[in-house]
This record gives structure tokens, sequence and C-alpha cells, in this order.
């Protein structure tokens, strides 16, 4: 259960947050774009041209399903956004959550406040956890609302050129449910680590950019016909990354200390 004192920490972070127009402007961007504009473009150029489907013709070959499929345009809409765009999509809450929760603790230090945080009647493990709760917070509802952004667009644009309308897939509920609530800790708690070492929430977010490595090793992968991802694989790495998430969240509570954070 969270403590009224966490609750105020949580409020005063997404308060500093919403008030500071650069960083403000930096997540709304990063969504927009994965969210909105990036499917539309994709969505658009796919469906508008027959040599897209040409240059995709190698990888439609070894998607199973494809060969039975009674509208292979809607077949390859359908595998794009249900199997393709979950990489760029994780790459949302990703963000988010790192650039929020870099300025976390290394905000407080070039405010001059995390003395007085630190001084509040609350255990230090309490305070780190209100700390990645603001976080988590806010790289959900940035997910949430952007998926729900994704899909209409999805939706009208598939309605209007392909005349049928693509709803997500059950690998989605895998996506929202499993791996987005995972990637978002690992990535919160390793970036509230660094900052909390760094001395400027530029070094802290310098010091995260290694987490989208992964995400864009497997959009290479994909686009290149290497691993073809389904329901199956994302459940698998769900799992993974939810185990991964518990032991780092885990061992960096029982890690962090005072003489740590004032360095």
């Amino acid at each position: 259960m969270i403590h009224s004192m966490q609750w105020a920490i949580i409020k005063k972070d997404l308060k500093v947050i919403s008030s500071d127009k650069l960083i403000l402007s930096s997540l709304f961007i990063v969504p927009a774009f994965l969210a909105g504009i990036l499917p539309a473009i994709m969505l658009l150029a796919f469906t508008s041209s027959s040599d897209a489907m040409h240059d995709m013709q190698a990888l439609i070959n070894i998607l199973p399903g494809a060969a039975q499929a009674d509208n292979i345009s809607v077949f390859m809409v359908s595998y794009l956004i249900n199997f393709m765009m979950p990489s760029f999509f994780l790459m949302i809450p990703l963000l988010v959550s790192m650039v929020f929760a870099a300025s976390s603790f290394v905000g407080e230090k070039e405010k001059r406040t995390l003395e007085t945080l630190l001084y509040c009647p609350l255990p230090l493990v309490k305070i780190f956890q209100a700390k990645i709760l603001a976080s988590f917070f806010l790289g959900m509802a940035a997910a949430v609302v952007s998926f729900i952004v994704m899909f209409l667009v999805v939706g009208i644009i598939s309605t209007i050129t392909l005349g049928t309308t693509i709803l997500p897939g059950l690998s989605w509920l895998v996506i929202m449910l499993m791996l987005t609530p995972a990637i978002a800790i690992i990535a919160i708690t390793l970036v509230v680590r660094s900052s909390a070492k760094a001395q400027s929430v530029e070094e802290a977010q310098n010091r995260s950019v290694i987490l989208i490595i992964p995400l864009i090793a497997i959009l290479i992968a994909q686009f290149s016909g290497v691993i073809s991802l389904n329901i199956w694989i994302l459940l698998g790495a769900g799992v993974v990354f939810a185990v991964i998430a518990f032991v780092l969240l885990s061992g960096a509570l029982s890690k962090f200390t005072y003489e740590k954070l004032l360095k």
C-alpha cells in the first residue's frame, strides 16, 4: 500500500514535470511520432504502393499463414501492426520513463532539494519506491494513450485504404499487460540508480541510452526476416522481462543508501 507521504512525492514529481516545457514537449513528441505519425506513414506507403509489397515479398514468403490468406494486403497490414509495430511501440514507455526517471534524484541535486527530501519522515526505500512509481505511472499513462491513438489511426487508415478495419490482436494484450510494465520498471530502476550517481540530468540520460539498443536490434532482425515475433515469443519475453524487473528492483532497493545519494 502506498503511504500518503509517498503520494505527496509522486504528486510533486508529476507537478514538476508538467511545469517543465522542455521535458513536457519531448514527452509529447516521441509518443506522437511513434504512435500516430509513424504508423500512418507506414500504412499509407504500404497500401498505396505495389512496390512496397514487392519489396517485402521475401518476408511474406517465410510468414506462417501468408500463403492461405484471402487478402495478402490485409494479412500484411495486420502482421505489420500486430507483430512489427510492438518494437516501435515499446520505445514509448521506455523513453518516457527514461526522460522522467533521469531527472529524478539528479534533478533534486541540481535544485538543491535532495537534502530536504531525505529529511522527510520516510525510510529511503519508501522514497525510492515513490520516485519509481511516479515515473512508472507517467510511462504507463503515455503507453495507454499512445495505444488508443495508434489504433484509432490504424483503424481509420485501414478502413479507408483496404475497406476493412484492422483491430489489435491478442499479442497486444501481452504487450500492454506484461511487456510494457516490465520494460518500464527495468528502465526506471536502472535510470534512477544511474541518476543517483550522476551530477546532471544530461549525464543520467546519456547513461540510459544503451537501454534502447535491444529494441533496435529486434527491429533490425524483424525487418531482415531473421526473427518473426508471435504471441508465444512475446509471452515468453514478458515472463523473462518480468523476472528481470523484479530482480533489478529488489536489488536496487537493498543497495540504495544515503551515502551514495549525497556523493
